[in-house]
């Protein structure tokens, strides 16, 4: 049976002529015992160079992390929160009126999207990938009937998500367009518009087929970042 023991972390105060590198090495010990092995001893560590004003007492612990939103917000993508607030304004007064409870309007719209995209999206890239490597006629046959109508209705619900994400937050007073989620959600839905153009061009240039195939992947995984976008905004009130 193993037991892991780790010594206190020491945080040092830095000299006051230190380079401006971000981080600089500090000692701990890992202490590591079994049965089979004796003890080990492994040496590592980082000290965060802080501001002088930043700086903790000795001992404490200080975790730092980054958010995306200044990165992802910088230029500016989704302008026209206004207009849309004030769209949607008589609709969001009119459901504060229906006293739902705030679980359902908190976590109903992420809840049908995660159905819409694990059940529809999901499925439907299955069978895209079942067309193009798929040597059963039959099979290949079902999955070309059934991959465009899975991913214009993931397509169409996503749309109508969209609405009703906005109403959501503005139900709960919260801004509509300043998350990564928001903004995934924006460049997914335009590269699905893109995305559902392109089969109209196969029989022209074939190769499309393969950005089609590409595109989709990457969609997918865009909408795999929207949601944990949108989990992270939701644990956030």
């Amino acid at each position: 049976m193993e037991m892991l023991t780790t010594s206190s972390v020491l945080v040092r105060p830095l000299p006051p002529k230190s380079t401006k590198t971000p981080f600089s090495l500090v000692t701990t010990k890992l202490t590591l015992s079994t049965h089979a092995l004796g003890k080990r001893t492994v040496q590592e560590a980082v000290q965060l160079d802080a501001p002088k004003e930043e700086r903790r007492k000795h001992g404490d612990l200080v975790l730092y992390s980054i958010a995306p939103y200044p990165v992802i917000l910088a230029s500016k993508l989704l302008p026209g929160a206004d207009v849309v607030q004030s769209i949607f304004g008589p609709f969001v007064d009119l459901v504060k009126t229906w006293n739902l409870p705030d679980w359902l309007i908190h976590w109903g719209h992420p809840g049908n999207m995660a159905v819409v995209l694990f059940a529809m999206g999901g499925y439907g890239t299955y069978l895209g990938f079942r067309i193009r490597l798929s040597k059963d006629p039959e099979e290949k046959a079902k999955a070309k009937d059934l991959h465009p109508k899975l991913l214009a209705g993931m397509f169409f619900f996503f749309a109508l998500g969209a609405t009703g994400g906005i109403t959501a937050l503005l139900t709960s007073d919260k801004p509509i367009f300043e998350s990564p989620h928001a903004v995934s959600g924006a460049i997914g839905l335009g590269l699905l518009t893109i995305q559902s153009i392109l089969p109209a061009l196969f029989e022209d240039n074939p190769g499309l087929r393969t950005v089609h195939g590409l595109l989709g992947s990457s969609i997918m995984t865009i909408f795999l970042f929207h949601l944990a976008f949108g989990l992270q905004l939701g644990l956030s009130f």
